[in-house]
C-alpha cells in the first residue's frame, strides 16, 4: 500500500475508533459531561491525562525546539515536568477534596463571591483559547501534510472531527477516547524513536541510544552532532543556550507555575471517585507522560543530526569534507520526503549562489574563520527554511521508515492535538455553562437547559478557536507557552493562595488576578499584537525594544505576571475586611487530604 493510501487507512481507523467511542459513552446528565460520573479508574484516568496533557506542543514541536535549541530547549521539558509535579503535589488533591467541578467552582466558594468566579472564568478562557491556538496549529501542520489538504483545510477536519466526540460525548466520552488518543500518540512517538535509534546507534532505546556511541565509531551521538552543528557554524548543540540564563529560569518558572495552573488538566481529578485515586491517577499520568518526555531528547539529537545528513552527505562520512561542492545535495535530487513538505510551505529552499545544489548552514555565525570557509566554497547563505514545527513528523520520512510508521506517525500527531483541545473545549464550555450561567446569571437552570447550554457553549468555542488556530501567532509550542503564561499569571497564585492562606480574602484574590494576567497580556500583546492581530504590535511605547523587561520574552513573561499577582493580592488583602470565619475554617478542612465524598450532580 502506498504512503499517502496508508495514511488516510490509519487516520481514518483511528477517528472512527474515538468516534464511535464518543457514541458509546456519550454523556446523559450533567454529571457525566462535566466529571464522568465521578467513577474512572485511577489507571484509565491516568493515561486519559497523559492524552490531555501530551498535547501538540509536546508531541510536534518540543522536540522541535530541543532540536532548533539544543541544550537550551531543555527548559520545555523541565517546565512541563516540574509543573505536573506540582500539580499533582500541591494541588490536585485538595482541590479534589474540595469537591467542585471546576477551578471558578473552587474560587466562588473559596472566596465567597460570584465576582471572583467570574474573573476566574475570564482568566481560564484567556489561557484555554490561547492554548487551543497552538493544538489547531498542529492539527494544520499534520493535516497539510499527511492528508495533502491545505493547513486552513486541515483545521476545518480538525474542528469537525472534535465537535463530533467532544460535544455529544462530555467528559465520559473523552475520557475514554483520550485512553485510545494515549495509545495512538504513544506509539506513534516510540515506535519510529526505536527504529531510529538503533539506525544510528545500535541500541533499540532511545533513551539510552541519546547517550550511546554512533554506529561504526567510538564516538558519542551527542559528540557526533556537536561536531557537525559547530562545523556548519551553530552553536555547540550539548550547551547552547538561547537568550540569557534569566530568561531560561524564568521560561522554565513560568512553564511550571503555569502548567499546574491548567483547568483542563485540573478538572480531570474530579472524574475518581476519592482522594486516594487522584493521588494514584497523577502518579500513572506521571509513568505515562514520563515514555515520551524521556524520549523527546534523543528524537530531538536524531531529527537534527539526520535532517543535516540529508542535506550534506559529508556528515555521515568519517573527515568528510562538509564544503566540498559534491557533498551539498542537488536540488532535483531531493529525497520525495523534502518535496512533500515543500508542497506545505513548512520547508523552503532558495538557491542563492545559482549553483543548483542545498546549502544549509549558520549564515550568521560569528565564527570568522567559518564564515571564510563558507564564502570560499561559493555559499552566499543558507538555503533551506525548515519550520521547527515538522522535525517530529517528518524525521520518519528522513530515516526512511517503512511507510505504516510514517502513517502511525500523523495519527499520533493528530491524537496529540485533538485530545487536548477536547479537554480545553470542556474547561471552556463548563466555565460558561456551569459556572457563569447556572452559578451566576441563571440560577434556576434545569439540569437539561444546563447541558445543552454546556454543549453549545462548546460548540461555538470550537468556531472560535478554529478561527483563531488560522492566525496562530507562532509556532505550536510558542503558543501554548503564551497560554501556559496567562495561566501561570492569574490562575495558579488564587489557587496556591486558597488553599494554603487561610487569611486570603475575595478582594486579594480578584485584584491579584487581574493585575497579574494584565500586567502578562500587555506584554505579550506589546510584543505579538492586540490578541495576537499582526500589524499592532505597539513595541514602540516602550522604546521599540523587543524583550525589553530585563531581556524576558513575551512566551516567558507569565512568571513575572505571577509575582504581580501575589505582591497585589497580598496588598489589597492588608486593606480590606478580613476573611470570614467559617472560609478560614473551610481553607483548614481542605489541607487535610482524607477521604473525600464523590462527585455529583448537586454540586
Amino acid at each position: 500500500m502506498g504512503l499517502q493510501a496508508m495514511t488516510y487507512f490509519v487516520v481514518g481507523l483511528t477517528f472512527a475508533i474515538y468516534i464511535g467511542i464518543a457514541v458509546w459513552a456519550r454523556a446523559g446528565s450533567t454529571s457525566e459531561f462535566y466529571s464522568a460520573g465521578g467513577n474512572v479508574g485511577p489507571v484509565v484516568n491516568g493515561m486519559a491525562i497523559g492524552a490531555d496533557w501530551m498535547s501538540a506542543a509536546s508531541f510536534i514541536s518540543m522536540a522541535g525546539l530541543i532540536a532548533n535549541m539544543g541544550y537550551g530547549g531543555g527548559l520545555f521539558l523541565m517546565g512541563w515536568t516540574g509543573g505536573y509535579v506540582l500539580l499533582a503535589m500541591l494541588l490536585a488533591p485538595y482541590l479534589r477534596k474540595f469537591g467542585k467541578y471546576t477551578v471558578p467552582s473552587f474560587m466562588s466558594s473559596r472566596y465567597y463571591s460570584s465576582g471572583a468566579a467570574t474573573v476566574g472564568v475570564l482568566c481560564l478562557l484567556a489561557a484555554s483559547l490561547t492554548y487551543i491556538i497552538g493544538q489547531m496549529t498542529g492539527v494544520g501542520v499534520a493535516f497539510s501534510r499527511f492528508l495533502g489538504v491545505s493547513n486552513t483545510m486541515g483545521v476545518y477536519i480538525g474542528m469537525g472531527i472534535v465537535f463530533l466526540y467532544a460535544v455529544f460525548g462530555g467528559m465520559k466520552g473523552i475520557t475514554y477516547t483520550q485512553v485510545a488518543q494515549y495509545c495512538v500518540l504513544i506509539s506513534a512517538y516510540t515506535v519510529p524513536a526505536i527504529f531510529i535509534s538503533m539506525q544510528l546507534t545500535g541500541n533499540p532505546l532511545p533513551q539510552l541510544g541519546l547517550g550511546s556511541n554512533f554506529v561504526g565509531t567510538d564516538m558519542s551521538l551527542l559528540g557526533k552532532l556537536d561536531m557537525v552543528v559547530t562545523d556548519l557554524g551553530f552553536g555547540k548543540y550539548t550547551t547552547q543556550v538561547p537568550g540569557s540564563l534569566l530568561n531560561m529560569f524564568v521560561y522554565t518558572l513560568s512553564l511550571m507555575i503555569g502548567t499546574a495552573g491548567l483547568p483542563h488538566v485540573i478538572m480531570r481529578f474530579f472524574t475518581v471517585a476519592t482522594v486516594k485515586d487522584a493521588r494514584y491517577s497523577a502518579g500513572w499520568a506521571l509513568i505515562f507522560i514520563a515514555l515520551l518526555y524521556t524520549a523527546a531528547p534523543a528524537v530531538a539529537a536524531m531529527a537534527r543530526l539526520n535532517l543535516h545528513a540529508t542535506v550534506n552527505t559529508a556528515v555521515m562520512q568519517d573527515g568528510g569534507d562538509l564544503f566540498a561542492a559534491e557533498n551539498s545535495i542537488v536540488y532535483e535530487s531531493r529525497p520525495d520526503w523534502m518535496k512533500r513538505w515543500e508542497v506545505t510551505g513548512l520547508l523552503k529552499f532558495k538557491d542563492l549562489n545559482g549553483d543548483g545544489r542545498i546549502q544549509y548552514y549558520n549564515a550568521k555565525s560569528k565564527d570568522a574563520d567559518f564564515l571564510a570557509k563558507a564564502e570560499a566554497a561559493g555559499w552566499k547563505g543558507s538555503e533551506l527554511s525548515v519550520n521547527r514545527d515538522i522535525m517530529v513528523l517528518a524525521n520518519p520520512e528522513i530515516a526512511m521508515l517503512p511507510n505504516w510508521v510514517i502513517a502511525l506517525v500523523a495519527a499520533g500527531g493528530l491524537a496529540a492535538a485533538l485530545s487536548t483541545a477536547a479537554g480545553l473545549l470542556l474547561a471552556i464550555s463548563s466555565a460558561i455553562s456551569h459556572d457563569l450561567f447556572k452559578g451566576i446569571w441563571f440560577r434556576d437552570m434545569s439540569e437539561t437547559q444546563e447541558l445543552l447550554a454546556g454543549k453549545i457553549a462548546m460548540a461555538v468555542s470550537i468556531v472560535g478557536a478554529g478561527y483563531l488556530g488560522l492566525n496562530p501567532p507562532g509556532f505550536a509550542a510558542g503558543t501554548v507557552a503564551i497560554a501556559f503564561g496567562l495561566a501561570a499569571s492569574s490562575i495558579f497564585p488564587c489557587l496556591m493562595m486558597g488553599i494554603f492562606s487561610r487569611t486570603m480574602n475575595k478582594e486579594g484574590a480578584i485584584a491579584g488576578m487581574l493585575g497579574g494576567i494584565g500586567v502578562t497580556m500587555l506584554y505579550v500583546f506589546a510584543h505579538k499584537g492586540l490578541f495576537f492581530i499582526k500589524g499592532t504590535e505597539f513595541l514602540g511605547l516602550f522604546g521599540g525594544k523587543a524583550n525589553f523587561f530585563f531581556g524576558i520574552s513575551p512566551n516567558a513573561f507569565g512568571a513575572i505576571g505571577a509575582i504581580v499577582n501575589f505582591g497585589v493580592a497580598f496588598a489589597v488583602k492588608n486593606m480590606t475586611p478580613p476573611v470570614p470565619e467559617d472560609i478560614a475554617q473551610m481553607v483548614e478542612d481542605v489541607r487535610i487530604p482524607r477521604g473525600s465524598k464523590a462527585v455529583d450532580g448537586a454540586h
